[in-house]
């Protein structure tokens, strides 16, 4: 055997050697994972020999038994090695762009009969394994073509389907489908369910604790249900269910009083929001309650017209929250004030009732996020905003400011607020839909480029050349996948200029302009960013050779976008479902026929006789 695996090694150097695979510096590329695919392609290792290499000892099941495939680094010459039986074969290969090139272009040929039968090819012989099938639902799911009609079919195969708006029948199968999951599902993220879809979804649950889950859903999502669904579900034998009941936002006032009353103390803490619909009486009997809980949630709202004594905070072992939302006794916001705990301070700072003189203490505290909470206050002057020191981080993640938004039509206040100093504030600003002009191009310039980001995202009115700015370092967020460039003022027209650019990012905006070429797509599918390369894959105008070529692409982004490419031959696309790297993608593909999309959703629907979970 040593003798063996020296000599493969021999002939191997020799083929490497004669073949160009090793440069000048002794270095070459070496698939290490073997685990490519007809679709995937190799991950390269860069690698340089050692004076006591042993490829053909290592590199395989065992000794003398190699498979691995090694590349000059110009990508032009392979060689691989692999053992079949008791043979050992080294196969050496040169010119693969140009090899590449012209598989790409057979691959692209396709005549109507070629293309009919690819397809039926695709669900002929035994059908696709499990994780295929598997893959086929994800992209079905997420396939605008897959018709309405069939999607139904699609409830308890994949997750991705509820996320997007579905028709009315859709929803409706999803309420009464037997698997949990998919209900459950359904009502935490699907967006188009109607009062009476929500109602049955609820009271149809025999089981208490999906009533709750249900529910609770509901009230975070601040749905809306029927009259009837409201006075069943506050007779709930549950008190569970009741809690989250008593968090339903269009729950009538009347039904929430009655829930101020109920048996279970958990139900009414959490109906203690009835306070203002309350009689006297009623109120009383909540402040005295014997469950600490619903004691603290009538507290907490007697307090909001009341001030809120020490003894009491004390008393009941109130939390921040009282603090900040209560008022407050002169006595007891005093010792907040100069409370040995940060935090403690920090929550006073919130509190829309404090005095001026304690907001100007907080201004000047020596924590640094005490001083910041106060620096969000509505009631500050700009100047006084402008006095408190904070250390704002550019990175740091802020909600706008609820108050900021709230006036985002009051043109006057946009442009006081625009001048403020705090970064927060501004930035609250730029998320209006629409401002003045003057406060738009002083946002537009603003030092704070999150300003400028948000202004391109959430306002109609930012300027081309701004958003010009922003595109060139920012490439989108989940809230706002498309933005900048989606934006309505975000330029088309003289974008060519930039076909030769150095940055990528601006590089790509010139298949935007609509002088642009299919060449120039072309020229772009070979460049050497992967950015660029990504935008030509998505462009209509690409060859389908050129498709083919960019699925062998060393980028998944690139490949990704080129197995969705309209005109990728049906042979491909036949090739890329029957793949478990690509099938999810290909299943995507705008060009699969309806009856087609319709049998494979017969081929993945589990056997007769397996129940879904319920």
């Amino acid at each position: 055997m040593p003798n063996l695996v020296a000599e493969l090694n021999a002939q191997w150097h020799r083929l490497a050697v004669d073949n160009g695979i090793i440069d000048a510096h002794g270095v070459f590329l070496i698939d290490i994972a073997g685990a490519g695919t007809d679709c995937t392609p190799r991950r390269w290792t860069r690698v340089r020999l050692t004076d006591r290499w042993d490829l053909a000892g290592v590199l395989g099941e065992r000794p003398g038994q190699p498979e691995f495939v090694t590349l000059s680094t110009d990508g032009t010459t392979l060689i691989g090695v692999t053992t079949e039986e008791d043979e050992v074969w080294l196969i050496a290969l040169d010119r693969l762009p140009e090899r590449h090139e012209e598989a790409a272009q057979a691959a692209a040929q396709e005549t109507p009969e070629q293309q009919a039968a690819a397809w039926v090819s695709l669900l002929q012989g035994l059908g696709p394994s499990t994780r295929v099938r598997e893959m086929w639902a994800h992209g079905l799911a997420r396939n605008p073509a897959t018709p309405d009609a069939l999607r139904a079919g699609l409830l308890g195969l994949s997750h991705f389907l509820l996320w997007r708006p579905l028709p009315t029948s859709v929803v409706e199968a999803a309420v009464t489908h037997p698997d949990w999951k998919v209900r459950g599902l359904l009502a935490e993220v699907q967006p188009n369910i109607t009062p009476e879809q929500w109602a049955r979804l609820i009271l149809r649950e025999q089981d208490a604790q999906h009533r709750r889950i249900l529910t609770m859903l509901a009230a975070n999502r601040r749905a809306e249900l029927t009259e009837t669904a409201y006075e069943r579900l506050v007779a709930d034998p549950s008190a569970a269910v009741r809690e989250e009941v008593a968090r339903l936002p269009g729950l009538p006032p009347r039904l929430l009083i009655v829930l101020a009353t109920d048996a279970a103390p958990s139900v009414r803490a959490s109906a203690a929001r009835a306070w203002p619909h309350l009689e006297e009486p009623a109120r009383i009997a909540l402040l005295d309650d014997p469950d600490s809980k619903v004691r603290t949630e009538a507290l907490l709202q007697h307090h909001q017209d009341h001030p809120l004594s020490r003894s009491v905070f004390d008393s009941e072992e109130l939390n921040d929250r009282a603090i900040t939302t209560c008022r407050l006794e002169r006595a007891l916001a005093e010792h907040l004030a100069h409370h040995d705990d940060p935090a403690r301070r920090r929550a006073l700072a919130g509190n829309p009732h404090l005095a001026p003189d304690l907001v100007v203490l907080l201004a000047q505290d020596l924590d640094e996020s005490v001083r910041f909470e106060i620096s969000r206050r509505p009631d500050l002057t700009e100047e006084q905003r402008a006095g408190i020191d904070i250390d704002f981080t550019p990175h740091t993640r802020c909600n706008p400011l609820d108050w900021v938004v709230a006036l985002h039509a009051d043109p006057d206040a946009m442009r006081r607020l625009a001048a403020s100093s705090h970064p927060l504030v501004r930035r609250s600003v730029a998320r209006a839909r629409h401002l003045p002009p003057d406060v738009v191009e002083r946002l537009a310039q603003d030092e704070d480029r999150v300003v400028q980001l948000f202004l391109a995202e959430s306002c109609d009115d930012a300027p081309a050349d701004m958003l010009l700015r922003v595109w060139q370092w920012w490439t989108g967020s989940l809230s706002y996948p498309d933005r900048p460039r989606s934006h309505p003022h975000f330029p088309r027209c003289g974008l060519l200029r930039y076909a030769d650019d150095l940055n990528p990012r601006m590089r790509q905006l010139a298949l935007d302009d609509p002088a642009s070429t299919a060449e120039l797509v072309e020229r772009f599918s070979r460049d050497s960013n992967e950015e660029v390369r990504h935008r030509a894959a998505t462009d209509p105008r690409l060859t389908p050779a050129s498709a083919v070529r960019l699925l062998d692409d060393p980028h998944e982004r690139v490949r990704r976008a080129a197995e969705r490419h309209p005109r990728l031959p049906a042979r491909v696309v036949v090739r890329l479902l029957r793949d478990t790297d690509t099938a999810e993608t290909a299943a995507q593909h705008p060009s699969i026929p309806v009856p087609v999309i319709a049998q494979m959703l017969q081929k993945i629907q589990p056997p007769a006789g397996i129940a879904s979970g319920a």
